[in-house]
């Protein structure tokens, strides 16, 4: 494994959602409560910015127009990279004074599933549990099997028999059986707890060896599971509120990270000036090739 690098010193109050686009040799990724979405060009080191009207929970990448498809709280949006217009997809299929979109990935096919999680604009209130979705450019918003106060780290294992993902306020990791072929949910299991002193399962990005990756917020750590759920390596980073990680670089072999300067001390930022910052580093295994596009 290759020493931990800083790429950008984003200092992001909460970066999320690392995307690698392997035609532009880029990873795209978000400030959830700037807002924004930020890219990275890995061969030219060149950075852009997109500012966002409303916290953004997940993004997918559109071809027409070559742009982002936005999950922020008050809906689905299209952005256009090149004009920087914003236009309405959908409306939040949840009450966003008390939700917003949270974490969200495409399968191979292009379906794009994106969570929730419990966040009210106006205090605290009893957490309530509100659904997955999935998006298609001709199908529109699809509820879907689960439901959380927070869903994270939404994952497929290389074969896209297998879907993963987080109950992030529970310490739950589950899986699913997956069809391809119609994008259902079916058989959930309990893949993995995480105790809470162990720290918060969020992002996760799943490798060629089928292992799952996830990050643990607020211990600073990356684990990574076997396919059977053994916890088989963890990684101490640099920053102690990692977001996700993502698969990238030209052979797929390094492992970019998020963080998160959100809500800590001037003692604890003053340990960690470069939270809030995307890190990478070579882990020794490489990722499956991302679907990027909604469809």
């Amino acid at each position: 494994m290759s020493d931990i690098e800083l790429v950008v010193d984003a200092h992001s109050r909460i970066g999320e959602s690392p995307l690698w686009s392997a035609s532009e040799q880029a990873l795209y990724w978000i400030d959830i409560k700037k807002p924004e979405l930020r890219r990275y060009n890995e061969g030219t080191g060149e950075e852009q910015r997109w500012p966002l009207p409303s916290q953004v929970g997940a993004f997918a990448l559109t071809m027409q127009p070559k742009g982002a498809l936005l999950a922020l709280r008050d809906g689905l949006k299209q952005l256009d990279f090149a004009t920087g217009a914003i236009v309405d997809v959908a409306p939040p299929p949840y009450d966003a004074t008390l939700f917003r979109f949270n974490d969200g990935a495409c399968d191979p096919k292009g379906r794009f599933f994106v969570g929730v999680t419990f966040e009210p604009i106006e205090g605290d209130g009893q957490p309530k549990k509100a659904s997955l979705h999935s998006f298609t450019l001709r199908g529109g918003l699809r509820r879907e099997l689960d439901i959380s106060t927070q869903h994270n780290g939404i994952a497929w294992s290389p074969t896209g028999s297998h879907f993963y993902l987080a109950h992030s306020n529970d310490g739950e990791i589950w899986r699913y059986h997956y069809d391809p072929a119609n994008g259902r949910l079916n058989d959930p299991e309990i893949f993995a707890h995480v105790a809470p002193e162990v720290g918060v399962p969020d992002g996760a990005a799943v490798d060629a060896e089928g292992c799952y990756w996830c990050a643990l917020y607020g211990s600073g750590r990356l684990r990574r599971y076997r396919p059977d759920g053994v916890l088989d390596r963890e990684i101490a980073l640099p920053v102690s509120q990692p977001t996700m990680c993502a698969f990238g670089g030209q052979d797929l072999g390094t492992l970019y990270v998020t963080s998160a300067a959100e809500g800590l001390d001037p003692q604890t930022l003053e340990r960690e000036p470069h939270a809030g910052g995307l890190f990478r580093f070579r882990p020794g295994v490489k990722g499956t090739a991302p679907c990027a596009y909604v469809r």
